[in-house]
């Protein structure tokens, strides 16, 4: 049976094929006699994604838009595009924009020669699917504008079935927002009940509930009244929560995930928030604003109560002001307008239901543990955790400027650092200024000292290279690194030979350290040299399924042996941007009239022409004169599979 399925899936590779699943149409819309926005539309096939023209650095290739301006007309902005979805892209370990189905992107020209017949432009794009990608593309535009015509409401009649197709992918996106959306909620209101939990909120419980019962005259009188306050207290947290989603709008929190300056601000937030929080100094509104307050809820009524939970919020600022800042913070980072809202009344409801549930069971206050010491050290807690997560936004920012200031290896120094003085203090033997006289600790807060200290021990080995899984969306990833091979490493391992003389053209790929060629002919000179059969590897810089493949197949043992000892590895980047040498540059052979400008393109076409297909990744085993040992594969995330694919290769090179 496992012959027949290893048989089988040759058969299927075998059947190469060129894709193309995008296809571009242009439209010309007229807004005045000088006017107009030239459209281009993208239709994308079921299960393949294009990319935005906004990607961060060391993400995939961007759409970008190129036209032959002249003084026949000049630009107006830049190119719009439709909203399209985000996602955390766990390999390349950013947020990205993509679009599937279909995309519109905009450019509003002013026209200076009425006689202006056309324009000309061009359009390079990446397009991938789960299982392949397809190198950098370039197709030429033409605009009419001379045909144009400015809409009227039969034309709008026209475009009724691109509102439907937009209409079921804002439909899909819906489904994926929806699921953010509630992990922000549950986020919410668990971080309502942790701020429950300190000196400012938690003594306010039986002091409140207490007034509701005692100036109520009834028992349901006083239980209405309590539910109204945490009403109140909903409805207040809700308005912050849409007075921010209002203050920023839709585009700015889709943008805040990698926008530099946001993110360094968010940090500098967050390190206020953290000392805070640690006991450095205390973040309270003014106290006329408390004053104020205090006078409208001694009006009584509803409106009397309504203050009161104003009072309560502002009184409490200065514990719960962080952890509601940070919660806005992350939710607007997400980049959903409803985040802030709905995060907000996670929050509020979190605290708002123990006022409402001990005014109905006033028994329950007994219940209660006594205020003392341990609100502070729930407070200070959150203070490390503040600090923490105020790193992962300063990491952002230095991924999107790509500075390597701070690296994989440092952002885990950081975090090591930040939660061994954590254990430490939970251990008592740290202390800080708000802290009361520690005679002994308690059996909970030793429990949590011993979790905290083994997440710290746990985060050790990520700097010798461990893949660390529990925090991986959290720290850069790992090729973001001071030393792909991890803190130390010394390139002897598993008994292999160290390369001590790395031949011409050749390089030890990280982290796996395996000798690599990036040129055609000098690694096949090399193989002849050796007597070693080649492994062309059809790659790219922005091959989410490339990276896959190395991350999780190559590293393993019996695969990564016979990478490193029985074939010679060429890998050929089909996204190479580098320029041709001027002797190199020659026409393409699949585009007449197109020069081949860089050699990613050189390399693209030799796997089209040769290979009958243009998906990356694709693996060719042959032999020193250029014949397939085995058929070739493509993205193979089976270690078994790949690793028989590998040994059957190499056993066709020596019989």
């Amino acid at each position: 049976m496992k012959n027949f399925v290893f048989i089988f899936f040759f058969v299927l590779s075998a059947h190469a094929q060129i894709f193309e699943p995008v296809s571009w149409t242009t439209s010309v819309e007229k807004k005045s006699e000088t006017e107009f926005i030239l459209i281009v539309n993208a239709t994308i096939d079921e299960g393949w994604h294009l990319y935005s023209q906004n990607v961060p650095e060391d993400g995939p290739i961007a759409t970008s838009f190129t036209f032959e301006t002249n003084s026949d007309f000049e630009l107006v902005d830049t190119v719009s595009e439709d909203i399209g979805y985000t996602v955390d892209d766990p390999v390349f370990g950013l947020k990205i924009k993509f679009f599937k189905n279909e995309a519109e992107f905009r450019q509003r020209i002013k026209v200076l020669n009425k006689e202006l017949l056309l324009i000309k432009g061009e359009v390079e794009f990446m397009i991938c699917d789960d299982t392949k990608c397809l190198p950098p593309s370039y197709i030429d535009l033409e605009f009419n504008v001379k045909e144009a015509q400015i809409k009227t409401t039969e034309t709008v009649e026209n475009t009724k079935s691109d509102y439907k197709i937009v209409s079921e992918i804002k439909k899909e996106e819906k489904k994926s927002e929806n699921k953010d959306l509630i992990a922000i909620f549950f986020i919410a209101f668990l971080s309502g009940f942790t701020a429950l939990l300190t000196p400012c909120v938690f003594p306010m419980i039986p002091m409140t509930v207490s007034f509701f019962t005692k100036q109520s005259k009834t028992k349901a009188a006083g239980i209405k009244n309590a539910l109204i306050y945490g009403i109140s207290i909903i409805v207040i947290y809700v308005l912050l929560g849409v007075f921010v989603s209002l203050v920023f709008g839709a585009d700015a929190l889709n943008a805040l995930s990698t926008n530099v300056w946001f993110n360094l601000i968010f940090f500098l937030l967050l390190l206020v928030f953290a000392a805070s929080f640690l006991g450095a100094f205390e973040i309270m509104l003014p106290n006329s604003w408390a004053n104020k307050v205090d006078a409208q809820a001694d009006k009584g009524g509803l409106i009397g109560i309504f203050f009161m939970a104003l009072a309560l919020a502002i009184v409490s600022f200065s514990c719960t002001g962080p952890i509601v800042g940070t919660l806005l913070v992350e939710a607007a980072s997400g980049g959903s307008q409803l985040g802030p809202i709905v995060g907000m009344l996670g929050f509020s409801l979190a605290i708002a239901l123990p006022f409402a549930l001990f005014a109905a069971f006033p028994g329950w206050l007994n219940s209660l543990p006594k205020s003392g010491g341990w609100l502070n050290t729930v407070k200070v807690v959150l203070g490390f955790l503040e600090l923490a997560l105020a790193f992962k936004f300063l990491s952002n920012a230095d991924l999107v400027l790509d500075l390597h200031l701070l690296e994989r290896e440092m952002f885990l120094a950081i975090w090591i650092a930040i939660f061994g003085a954590l254990a430490f203090y939970l251990f008592g033997k740290i202390q800080l200024p708000h802290d009361s006289p520690l005679a002994h600790i308690s059996v909970g807060r030793l429990s949590l000292g011993l979790i905290v200290m083994s997440f710290t021990i746990y985060m050790i080995p990520g700097l010798w290279g461990a893949p660390l899984n529990l925090i991986s969306a959290f720290p850069p990833p790992q090729h973001y690194s001071e030393s792909p091979y991890g803190v130390g490493f010394s390139k002897l391992g598993s008994g292999d030979a160290v390369q001590s003389d790395i031949p011409d053209g050749a390089h030890l790929m990280a982290p796996h350290d395996i000798l690599a060629f990036n040129d055609y002919d000098k690694g096949l000179a090399y193989a002849k040299k050796v007597g070693k059969p080649v492994l062309i590897d059809f790659t790219g810089k922005a091959c989410v399924n490339c990276r896959k493949m190395e991350q999780n197949v190559w590293v393993k043992p019996n695969v990564l042996r016979m990478l490193k000892n029985d074939v010679v590895l060429i890998s050929l980047y089909v996204d190479d941007k580098r320029p041709l040498p001027d002797n190199e540059v020659v026409d393409s052979k699949l585009k007449p009239g197109k020069k081949l400008k860089y050699i990613g393109q050189k390399w693209s076409e030799l796997q089209t022409i040769k290979y009958k297909t243009n998906t990356q990744p694709m693996y060719v085993l042959m032999d020193h004169n250029e014949n397939n040992l085995i058929d070739p594969v493509a993205y193979t995330p089976d270690v078994e599979t790949y690793k028989n694919w590998l040994k059957n290769g190499v056993s066709n090179f020596k019989k």
